[in-house]
């Protein structure tokens, strides 16, 4: 054909030079990683460093975990916060977790300000298919709710930690749902399902599981491996250590790799797998005291143990097979890394703290600037550099040879030691003057944006008079004792927009107790309806935890609709009061929802 020659011959010579060039380019695109690959990142809760065989556990198997890190990257020293919704809000945009408004666990200090760009808008915004599947964790009312920050899909949880792994009350895009088996298992399943959606556009996924987390529950499948087994491998807390606990987060290690291997089996299924960047972390140390390759600090810490989270990057083809990264990252380089990665211009308004380190996993030789990592929690302030730590009291280590950090080097370094301690300091008076509940004034907001569903949950209210919560964790708790009508609820609110919403209560009452009328207010607004069934189903969870909870204890909630009330723009406090109590309680509560049904 290229020999042709007619009077067409030379439009057929330029068709043909066009599909030359056209075949080259893919080839080239394939080669070098270009396009627009699929994304899923898969972060876990409460995994330390220590909890995979990948990192030297001889008492767990995490096959395709380990696998994932054997095809790709897996980065050596990679560091998240001390717990969990600072790590998710560093990773969903790329700033650090003080920045971002998130102070705190629960009762509104997890909820990354509305005003920032988060991953999920980053890659919707160049036409993703982006779905989020897990515990969320950084807000459950709009502007917070995944669904307002980027996600098309959201199956799951908003709050910090959930009470019940078996067939749970979740939500799906805002409506109340119920779970269907173990939920990590059913996390995953949700996942496989938006995988094999349409396939015009390539997919978004963001996988955070709620496991390893308290309540320590797992299936028999997993348990039944580790309920006599014998835990060897010491560690300096080996007397403080709880070794059900220990063989519970183990068996829910496996569990998760178990998920991670049914997701990549997928991918091959489909022959998505070198179209696919498939991202695994936690997001602290470990929920005990277990081994952890020698680090000192657990959850809650800003040492090592602390703030080191496993990190393993694949793409096939791409990142090449065996890559390991030994220079200092963090959460918040998640988010430019992958969008350089994916071809994805991050539009913000704001400045990202986080670098790119996509030169590192397609193995270019770069050097990257000199950093100092600042991590935080509840005042406490650590500094970790390529080489060098100081703690929160200000003593140093040397972590390329002391990653136990034993032997203090402030004499011997004092220079480092101070350079890095004004960091700490600079820290404090630039990023935490003005940080935590005392200066938090955001309301919670009802009716933001034309959103037709809002969730009140106990979690963010409080109890005045006699009421109390069920568990001083606010996260999955509910409230009770409520005994006299000067008691009430009250939440900060701001409706984001007029209009009628019907009101459902989700409560429990014994027969003894039936009658009572109960009021919701906000403005001059207000409904009244009457509890006239009686529903006191037992406390569960107990039955399935393998190690005795610090959390709440769980119920099975009876939703009832109280009415419809009309609620006009503005801020102000809605309250849910009692009118009329004919016997010893009101009732037990746990949510209220507002549906805009106008």
């Amino acid at each position: 054909m290229v020999r042709q020659r007619d009077q067409n011959g030379g439009h057929k010579m330029t068709c043909l030079k066009a599909l030359c060039i056209a075949l080259l380019l893919c080839l080239c695109q394939e080669v070098l990683g270009a396009g627009q690959p699929n994304v899923i990142v898969i972060l876990t809760d409460d995994q330390g460093w220590g909890d995979l065989s990948l990192n030297g556990n001889v008492s767990v198997e995490t096959p395709h975990i380990d696998q994932l890190a054997s095809d790709g990257a897996r980065f050596q020293h990679f560091y998240v916060s001390p717990v969990c919704s600072p790590t998710r809000a560093e990773f969903l945009t790329g700033r650090h977790h003080v920045r971002c408004g998130v102070y705190s666990t629960s009762e509104g200090g997890e909820r990354v300000n509305a005003d920032e760009t988060m991953i999920g808008e980053v890659f919707k915004n160049v036409g993703y298919r982006t779905g989020a599947f897990g515990k969320w964790h950084s807000g459950m009312q709009h502007p917070y709710h995944p669904n307002a920050r980027g996600f098309d899909e959201f199956y799951g949880f908003c709050s910090g930690h959930w009470g019940n792994y078996f067939s749970p009350m979740l939500e799906h895009n805002g409506q109340l749902v119920q779970g269907d088996g173990y939920l990590a298992d059913d996390l995953t399943n949700h996942a496989i399902e938006f995988i094999e959606g349409e396939h015009t556009s390539p997919f978004f996924i963001y996988l955070p599981y709620n496991t390893p987390h308290s309540p320590m529950q797992v299936p028999d499948r997993w348990w039944d491996k580790f309920k006599n087994k014998e835990i060897t491998q010491e560690h300096s807390k080996k007397n403080n250590e709880k070794i059900d606990h220990t063989r519970a987060a183990l068996a829910m290690c496996e569990n998760i790799d178990w998920n991670v291997g049914r997701l990549c089996s997928k991918l091959r299924e489909l022959n998505l797998e070198k179209d696919t960047i498939v991202v695994y972390f936690s997001d602290n140390g470990p929920n005990g005291s277990r081994w952890n390759d020698g680090l000192r600090g657990r959850k809650g810490s800003t040492d090592e143990g602390g703030v080191r989270s496993p990190l393993v990057v694949c793409w096939p083809g791409v990142i090449p097979a065996g890559t390991v990264i030994t220079q200092i990252c963090s959460a918040m380089d998640l988010m430019p890394t992958l969008a350089e990665l994916a071809d994805v211009e991050v539009v913000g308004t704001k400045p990202i703290d986080g670098l790119s380190v996509a030169p590192l996993l397609l193995n270019r030789t770069i050097a990257l600037q000199d950093r100092a990592l600042v991590h935080h929690w509840k005042d406490k302030v650590s500094v970790r550099t390529q080489r060098f730590r100081l703690d929160y009291e200000g003593r140093l280590y040397d972590m390329d040879v002391d990653p136990g950090q034993q032997v203090e080097l402030n004499d011997s370094q004092s220079q480092v030691a101070a350079a890095l301690q004004e960091k700490a300091d600079t820290f404090r008076h630039q990023m935490l003057s003005e940080y935590g509940k005392p200066f938090d004034t955001r309301p919670f907001v009802v009716g933001y944006g034309g959103a037709r569903f809002t969730q009140v949950p106990a979690r963010d209210g409080v109890g005045h008079g006699n009421i109390k919560r069920s568990n001083r964790f606010p996260n999955d708790s509910f409230f009770e004792n409520w005994t006299t009508v000067d008691d009430f609820i009250s939440w900060e609110c701001e409706v984001g927009a007029a209009g009628l919403y019907r009101a459902e209560v989700f409560y429990t009452c014994p027969k003894e107790d039936v009658g009572s009328t109960v009021e919701l207010v906000f403005g001059g607004s207000e409904i009244s309806g009457e509890i006239t069934v009686a529903h006191d189903p037992p406390l569960t969870g107990m039955e399935n935890d393998r190690f005795k909870r610090t959390e709440s204890y769980v119920k099975d909630f009876k939703r009832m609709t109280l009415g419809e009330i009309q609620l006009e723009e503005g801020e102000g406090t809605l309250m849910l009061r009692a009118k009329k109590i004919p016997g010893d309680t009101v009732m037990d509560f746990r949510l209220l929802l507002l549906t805009r049904v106008d």
